[in-house]
């Protein structure tokens, strides 16, 4: 297949999956604009591909390796990242921790987003299986929440039969590093063994966040994922974890 078309197939592809997620999870998606300026470099970087075929000596041949080295290097770079990602979406939890940090998600009103009830359905199975184990529900109040996601999530693990005295409330977060951080202050888990509770995507990038804030010995407890939303949710990984080390 010829480059060009390449490039602009996959650029339509691109666009699709964009409208896809506008429909399904609303225009306000986080990250969801990385799919329309990938269509468009896509599509814009096939038109000079075939307005270079047509017209030879448009491109300096040395200016050709040049791209080819920066497209292999950045796809490299890029399954080098989703290969740590995915490694963690198969992380199992360890029986009988001491601390479990169920990192906060999305608030609709009062109601969990469909990421934060996945993670709480998670929680709820690590909690019942095991029953000497502290939850750590950490999340603040943002932009369209009527209540903190530690209060959300309290509300939905103990509508379920899980205990209040096994659940501590982290109330003033809004990053992961935060969740993390005021979690340890408030309860000392980074010195106990302690599970990080995150959907699959996520995991591998909170637990490395964990190591790096001093947590001695940080497990990955990885929930599910929207299927419709994973591969926007592990692209925006990428975006993520590249950020962190710049």
């Amino acid at each position: 297949m010829k480059l060009s078309l390449l490039c602009f197939c996959t650029g339509i592809i691109c666009l699709v999956y964009y409208l896809i997620i506008v429909v399904y999870a609303g225009i306000t998606t986080d990250f969801s604009w990385i799919w329309v300026l990938a269509a468009a470099f896509l599509e814009g970087g096939a038109a000079v591909l075939h307005y270079g075929k047509n017209h030879p000596g448009f491109f300096p041949v040395w200016l050709k390796y040049v791209v080819l080295v920066i497209i292999f290097a950045g796809t490299i770079c890029f399954w080098v990242i989703c290969s740590h990602i995915i490694s963690g979406m198969k992380t199992k939890a360890s029986e009988n921790l001491d601390y479990v940090v169920v990192l906060g998600a999305h608030v609709k009103g009062e109601k969990p987003s469909k990421a934060l009830e996945l993670r709480l359905k998670a929680a709820l199975k690590y909690a019942r299986e095991n029953p000497d184990t502290v939850l750590i529900l950490s999340g603040g109040q943002g932009f369209g929440e009527d209540i903190t996601e530690a209060k959300c999530m309290e509300n939905y693990l103990t509508s379920h039969g899980i205990s209040k005295k096994r659940l501590v409330l982290e109330e003033k977060s809004t990053s992961t590093k935060e969740n993390l951080k005021f979690s340890d202050e408030m309860t000392g888990c980074s010195r106990k063994n302690t599970g990080i509770l995150s959907n699959n995507f996520h995991v591998y990038r909170a637990v490395k966040l964990a190591q790096k804030l001093g947590y001695r010995s940080p497990c990955g407890i990885a929930a599910a994922s929207d299927p419709i939303m994973q591969i926007h949710y592990v692209v925006r990984e990428v975006a993520a974890i590249l950020k962190e080390k710049i």
